[in-house]
Order: structure tokens, then C-alpha cells, then sequence
């Protein structure tokens, strides 16, 4: 079995005294592993760095094995390490996609979208909303999008405030009524009414990847460099009080 193609560098682990295990993301193959022979040496260690781009042949008997990579640079992206932010970006980034994703399933447009967030992140210009953006993205592509364009009741787009942490749609103020304190808040940068800016974003997206992403789909704690990447983006980041995590209502 034999695939070749451009990937970027997720993750490496070591293998025995040279070799390393290399995990990186396709567009057309989704994550793909295999074993890179002398990938712990100092200068193969360098191109294998999170984030950087490779052209890859990847071989093994059969398609089951780990199979191995022989692996050539095509672009490096020093400014992921340049900073203290940039170094927490490309790790949540990395540490989700290889949490989220199984191995062999491409998914395009989160591929493309991840090459577009690590460019932005290596350029060294603002970058945190479109983080906030590709978590939504990848929310949507694991199967649980959010849906804030209308209000689940009513149907109308005007006076939305509040997200159902039940269904992810959104709910206008009207609405929600006696239901209000058990919604999350929807911030105004992402289409609510209310003056939320990142740190709310971030709640309402950790929210769903918490109780979506990691209790059902994965069935783990969420990595830890996400947290932790929030915490530097966002400092007033807490997730939103709701009694006993429910809404009370499907709001569907």
C-alpha cells in the first residue's frame, strides 16, 4: 500500500534510539501516521516540527500497518515558535485535530481551514478570533454545529441572545422567557445582542466541545493545551453557570 502527498506536521513521538512516529494531516487522507527512520536526529527534527509542511511518501505491506514516511520539507513556519501565544495556538491546534479526528477520514474544508489559522498564527498578526472560528469548524464537522442564525422558536433573526446548550441553536430574548437562565449567553461577536466579546465566545464553544465533542463523541477529558491557550487569549474565560448543565427545554 503507498500514499503520496503534501501534509502538515500534527504531532511526533520517539520511537526506539532514532526513529519517530510522525502524525500529520492531508487534505485528501486526513490524519495519516507512519514511521519516520532517523526522525530524532537534530536536523530531521527540525523540519518535523508541528506545523510545517512536508512532501510525504508513505509505504507499508498492508494498508492496516503503521507503515513508514520518507518525508521532504516544503515550507517551514518559524513564527509558530515565536511566541509564547503562537507556541499555545499550534499546540490546541494540533492536540484537538489528533483528539478529534480518526485516522484515513479527510475532512477538506477543516484541513483548508487549519493551513489558513497556522499561515495567520505564523505571520504574527491578530489571530484569536479566527481560532474562535476554526472550533466552530470543527465542531461542525464532527457533527455538532451550531446553528446561531435564527432563533429555534420563532424562526426570526432579530434580538438573538441566547444558545440552547442542549441543541446549540439559538434563541432570541423573547423567546426564552422563564428559560433565560438556564441558555447560554450568545456574545455579540458572534450574533447576539449583548456586549460579549472573546472570553464569552470561548465559553459557549468550550461548552460544546466539553459536553459534545469530549462526553460523546470522544469520551475524555478535552486536551489540555486548549485550555490552556484560552487562558492566554481570553484571561476572563469561564464556562457558563447553568443548573445541572441542562436548558430544561429542547428548544428545537
Amino acid at each position: 500500500m503507498e500514499w503520496q502527498g503534501e501534509a502538515t506536521v500534527m504531532r511526533q513521538r520517539k520511537h526506539g534510539e532514532s526513529a519517530v512516529i510522525l502524525t500529520v494531516l492531508s487534505r485528501d487522507a486526513g490524519l495519516v501516521s507512519g514511521l519516520v527512520p532517523g526522525g530524532a536526529s537534530s536536523k530531521r527534527g527540525a523540519m518535523l516540527q508541528p506545523g510545517n509542511r512536508l512532501g510525504l511518501r508513505w509505504r507499508a505491506r498492508i494498508e492496516e500497518h503503521l507503515g513508514t514516511f520518507s518525508a521532504e520539507p516544503l515550507r517551514a513556519r518559524p513564527g509558530l515558535m515565536q511566541s509564547g501565544d503562537a507556541l499555545a495556538g499550534v499546540n490546541a491546534v494540533t492536540a484537538l485535530l489528533t483528539y478529534a479526528l480518526p485516522e484515513r477520514d479527510p475532512h477538506p474544508l477543516l484541513a483548508d481551514a487549519t493551513e489558513a489559522l497556522l499561515d495567520q498564527i505564523d505571520d504574527g498578526g491578530p489571530w484569536a478570533e479566527a481560532y474562535l472560528r476554526w472550533e466552530m469548524l470543527l465542531l461542525e464537522e464532527m457533527g455538532f454545529g451550531l446553528d446561531l442564525g435564527s432563533c429555534a422558536v420563532t424562526g426570526t433573526r432579530e434580538g438573538l441572545a441566547y444558545v440552547s446548550p442542549r441543541s446549540g441553536r439559538a434563541v432570541s430574548a423573547g423567546a426564552a422567557g422563564e428559560w433565560a437562565s438556564r441558555l447560554l449567553p450568545l456574545p455579540a461577536m458572534l450574533g447576539g445582542r449583548g456586549n460579549g466579546g472573546l472570553a464569552e465566545a470561548f465559553a459557549l464553544t468550550g461548552h460544546f466541545l466539553h459536553s459534545r465533542l469530549a462526553e460523546i463523541h470522544a469520551g475524555k477529558p478535552l486536551p489540555a493545551a486548549r485550555a490552556r491557550l484560552v487562558a492566554r487569549l481570553a484571561p476572563g474565560e469561564g464556562r457558563p453557570i447553568l443548573d445541572d448543565r441542562g436548558d430544561g427545554h429542547s428548544f428545537r
